[in-house]
């Protein structure tokens, strides 16, 4: 179900898909939003009571003034106190992975295990030219035909998440700018806040990941204290090119708990 919170004047909308279980934090990737999530939620059934934001400026939750990774966690946080929510898991996937790893550091009590999907730690040289063409993409147009030609071929994939504008034509579900922004806010050293905590973590790669070299991925591992591994034959975008194995990924180590 859908529902809304307040922030700053701000809305930041998320799904609660309810059930029994234990709280589990979703964080989504970014240009992506918290219906990501549906299928896992789905998996997870009853055990898990996942709970998924829309994160600053994807999604139904409106753009705020900085995309810092700051701004990122204190909304996570605010979320978990209007839910009252004490203690969770929390997965997260690409930016939604860097935020989770964050969350824990600077709120190492909230966390109660850790699920990092594509999450690095460092940005590769080059690993930002891949989202070069956001400079270009336009966030609005009059028709959905416009924007899907804008979107080339990422259309299909966006089709059903575009939104209508209130006074007539259509947006993306994020904004471009946004993005580029959030990634700049992310190009330098992380290890810090991802050796910070010593919860259950998982560490989920994508073999051939542009993103999430290898070597960076063994080192994660190796350096962080009760940190497995599961690795699956897909690129960066682990969770939308093999589903199955993520989820089933996920729901072993949330079983295991």
């Amino acid at each position: 179900m859908r529902h809304e919170l307040t922030l700053d004047g701000r809305t930041l909308s998320y799904l609660d898909f309810g059930g029994p279980g234990r709280p589990l934090l979703a964080l989504h990737g970014g240009m992506s939003e918290a219906a990501a999530w549906t299928g896992l939620a789905e998996v997870l059934g009853d055990e898990w009571r996942v709970i998924a934001p829309d994160q600053r400026g994807h999604g139904d939750s409106d753009r705020a003034a900085e995309h810092s990774r700051e701004g990122y966690v204190a909304d996570a946080v605010a979320l978990l106190d209007h839910l009252g929510l004490d203690s969770v898991a929390v997965v997260g996937f690409s930016l939604g992975a860097m935020n989770a790893y964050h969350l824990a550091a600077r709120q190492p009590h909230r966390v109660s295990a850790l699920v990092n999907t594509e999450g690095p730690v460092e940005i590769t040289p080059g690993g930002t030219d891949r989202f070069a063409f956001l400079a270009d993409l336009p966030y609005t147009a009059g028709t959905r035909g416009e924007l899907l030609t804008a979107l080339g071929a990422m259309a299909p994939a966006y089709e059903p998440a575009l939104r209508p504008l209130p006074g007539g034509g259509w947006r993306l579900p994020f904004h471009p700018r946004d993005v580029l922004d959030t990634i700049a806010a992310a190009a330098h050293d992380n290890w810090d806040a991802w050796l910070a905590t010593a919860c259950p973590a998982l560490l989920v790669h994508g073999r051939r990941s542009e993103a999430l070299p290898r070597a960076q991925a063994d080192a994660m591992v190796a350096r962080r204290p009760r940190t497995a591994y599961t690795g699956l034959d897909t690129e960066h975008f682990l969770p939308f090119q093999d589903p199955q194995g993520f989820h089933e990924a996920v729901r072993k180590f949330l079983a295991g708990l």
